[in-house]
């Protein structure tokens, strides 16, 4: 049976946009809690910036997100993508991968409430895990239900090959200096996920903008070295 394409579609919008270190797409980790102490600051649009619109949130310790990737072409109907993952050259059903390119550039992320914040301007939630580029629309927030959103039983196809693939990060203590010890962790998480295409391996010099830093590294044998931080 095929779908009533005469029946009247809603046109989204977002209801908040998050704020994090990620100022660009190269460096967001590939999944959520891939680096988990990656923070976020979701600020709702003034049509939701009301308490009323959280109640009963801080009983949940999780939450869902349902994003737009903004940074990528709108519009894609390709059937097919090509995973990071798999290389950049393997190609799987786009229904099948959680690649942004995609008919309607949604994503969904599950990430950690850490901290309701409540001033005299609104309302804004602080989120830990996430794996989103700074000022990504939030088009909707659901909690998260172990019960039922669980699955212990479950198989995650081709990305079970990669669960625990990290880089070994040497980061000098000369560097180091330069980042404040609250970004600290969640940089050398999100460096060890390997931030480098998976068609990539050379020794070429990468840069990573990360909250107001450039930080430049190279990759040789599983070991990634940061080789310079500068301030924006």
């Amino acid at each position: 049976m095929g779908v009533n394409t005469q029946a009247e579609l809603k046109t989204i919008s977002p209801v908040a946009f998050i704020k994090t270190d990620f100022k660009e797409k190269f460096g967001v980790p590939r999944q959520s809690f891939r680096a988990p102490s990656a923070m976020g600051e979701i600020v709702f649009i003034k049509q939701f910036n009301h308490q009323e619109a959280i109640k009963g949130i801080e009983g949940f310790t999780h939450l869902w997100l349902i994003f737009g990737f903004n940074k990528v072409d709108s519009g894609k109907n390709s059937l097919s993508v090509r995973p990071p993952r798999l290389g950049g050259n393997k190609k799987v059903g786009v229904f099948a991968s959680r690649s942004p390119f995609r008919h309607n550039n949604l994503g969904l992320s599950s990430v950690k409430l850490e901290k309701i914040n409540i001033t005299k301007d609104g309302i804004s939630l602080f989120v830990s895990g996430v794996d989103l580029v700074d000022g990504t629309p939030i088009y909707d927030i659901k909690p998260y239900l172990p019960a039922c959103d669980c699955h212990t039983d479950a198989k995650g196809g081709f990305a079970d090959n990669f669960l625990d693939y990290k880089l070994k990060v040497h980061f000098p203590e000369s560097l180091k200096q330069n980042i404040p010890v609250d970004k600290l962790t969640t940089l050398t998480q999100c460096l060890a996920d390997d931030p480098r295409p998976s068609y990539q391996n050379d020794d070429r010099e990468y840069g990573l903008a990360f909250d107001c830093f450039n930080v430049k590294f190279i990759v040789t044998n599983d070991i990634l070295k940061v080789t310079a931080v500068t301030k924006k």
